[in-house]
């Protein structure tokens, strides 16, 4: 430890500004609304930042540089397909759904859907709780499992203990600070993940003797490094490859994790700079990351573990205070994304299934007889957010065991997570918001296929069909299917007049 001081020294002062903002945050998580909303109060800076840096995760720095080293230049299309969608969602679908979300006094994305499709059994919010568990669990694990790589890299100590040391740091200010902890801590995280994802590829590409030398070295590897299309060219798999590289933005315009960003802003401005400060930063993100990975597939054409050139960059090229920062940058974009993956989890379980399910007699579905003790802990909000508290702490725990038996390929991984939320989620929210015709059993028909289809198709059908990515069939099945069978139902009319309230409201300037 004591020639690694000076990274210590910068985590230990980064660790401390997490705890410090927990505690301060801590006094806002009064009810739930404040504990996994922030009390609807974010600003816009803290919004987009926090949007952008939750939907990238430890598969930025690792995964996504990985990318970059073993694909060069065909890299990008993910750099365009985020952009691109991150763009459209905050100009067209995030002002419609905090509208609605507002209107409802939702708290979770479940309450959203449960009140736009007036589902009174509450069959979306038992489906959607099942796949936010589900995926949320393979999420968590994947950013622990960076975690542990992290800590490994820069410092020397075994993966097992770099995972439960992230996992420490996560659960506190998760546990205590809630929303507005893991919001701002965002903000933070966004701001050291942007300045080292551009400071290491110019320092790197300056090594080698700027961008030309870079290309001619690039080209002399292999040059389908250099191609849009990739070493498979123009056929059926490089289309495929871009098909999925590009498809990987597509939870973008609706993963639950990210809608809950546009419930929790504060108003219709809010939206609109946060929007902008969300797509330049993903711009500075995924750029930088693709040109590390390039730039390190020259400086170090050898590698075991792709996923490890940045820490490898670091370390070689920074000095140790610098490679701190870089240290501190990694973990940042693993807790940004796992803090508000635990609080999406903990939503469901105290929300959703807890309080909606097996609440007050009247609306408990699953357990009419449940003790009285229960339905009035479920009626006092104080003591509900307690209890998400704990909630948060117990799920985190499982991640940890999920994650300490095996080191796993980050990149895949989470894309695997990403594509089941965002395939069961995204084609109801978006239909739910645009189209007047939407009906109740279309919703559930769509989040149903598009998350059965996209598991299936990874588990099945990606080697028939040259590895196309799970996100861009689940995203088709979800939408097709909602489409058919909401002709085939019986609108309600209720639904078209939440459209057009949508719709006016979105089109106010503040």
């Amino acid at each position: 430890m004591a020639e690694n001081w000076p990274l210590w020294a910068v985590l230990i002062g980064y660790l401390s500004i997490l705890f410090g903002l927990a505690i301060w945050s801590s006094r806002s998580t009064r009810d739930l609304a404040g504990y996994y909303l922030a009390g609807r109060k974010l600003p816009a800076a803290v919004v987009g930042f926090s949007a952008a840096s939750t939907g990238e995760s430890a598969w930025l720095l690792l995964g996504l540089t990985g990318m970059g080293y073993l694909l060069g230049v065909n890299a990008l299309w993910i750099v365009f397909g985020e952009v691109l969608a991150t763009a459209v969602a905050w100009t067209f679908i995030g002002p419609r759904f905090k509208a609605l979300a507002d209107r409802y006094r939702a708290i979770t994305v479940a309450d959203w859907m449960e009140k736009r499709f007036g589902d009174r059994r509450q069959i979306l919010r038992i489906t959607g709780s099942v796949v936010i568990l589900v995926m949320a669990g393979t999420y968590m694990a994947a950013q622990l499992t960076g975690s542990g790589k992290t800590f490994e890299s820069f410092l020397g100590i075994p993966y097992e203990a770099g995972v439960l040391l992230g996992a420490v740091v996560i659960l506190f200010y998760t546990s205590f600070g809630g929303l507005k902890a893991v919001a701002w801590s965002d903000l933070i995280q966004a701001t050291l993940m942007a300045a080292a994802l551009v400071a290491l590829p110019l320092v790197a590409i300056r090594e080698i003797g700027g961008l030309s030398v870079l290309a001619e070295r690039l080209a002399a590897a292999d040059p389908g490094l250099l191609r849009p299309l990739g070493t498979s060219g123009a056929s059926a798999r490089g289309f495929a490859d871009v098909a999925s590289h590009m498809g990987v933005g597509l939870a973008f315009l609706g993963a639950p994790q990210l809608l809950v960003r546009f419930m929790a802003s504060r108003d219709r401005r809010t939206l609109s700079d946060g929007g902008v400060m969300a797509a330049l930063v993903i711009i500075l993100f995924d750029l930088g990351a693709v040109l590390t990975g390039m730039a390190g597939r020259v400086l170090y054409p050898q590698i075991a573990d792709p996923e490890g050139i940045l820490p490898l960059l670091a370390s070689d090229l920074m000095p140790p205070v610098i490679t701190g920062l870089f240290l501190t940058a990694v973990l940042a974009a693993i807790m940004s994304t796992a803090d508000s993956v635990l609080l999406l989890a903990s939503s469901a379980v105290v929300r959703d299934f807890f309080e909606k399910l097996l609440g007050p007699r009247h609306r408990n579905p699953l357990a009419p007889g449940l003790s009285g003790a229960v339905a009035r802990l479920a009626a006092d909000g104080r003591r509900l957010a307690r209890f998400g508290k704990a909630v948060t702490l117990v799920l985190g725990i499982i991640g940890i065991g999920v994650a300490l038996p095996e080191v796993r390929v980050i990149f895949f991984f989470v894309l695997f997570s990403w594509s089941g939320l965002g395939c069961a989620f995204a084609p109801v929210a978006i239909l739910g918001i645009f189209w007047r015709r939407m009906t109740l059993p279309g919703a559930v028909a769509g989040m149903i296929a598009g998350f059965g289809t996209s598991v299936v198709w990874y588990l099945w059908g990606k080697p028939a069909f040259h590895d196309l990515y799970e996100m861009v069939v689940g995203f088709a099945a979800g939408f097709l299917a909602a489409i058919v069978v909401s002709l085939l139902t019986r609108p309600d009319p209720e639904g078209a007049r939440q459209v057009d309230y949508a719709a006016e409201w979105a089109r106010r300037r503040s």
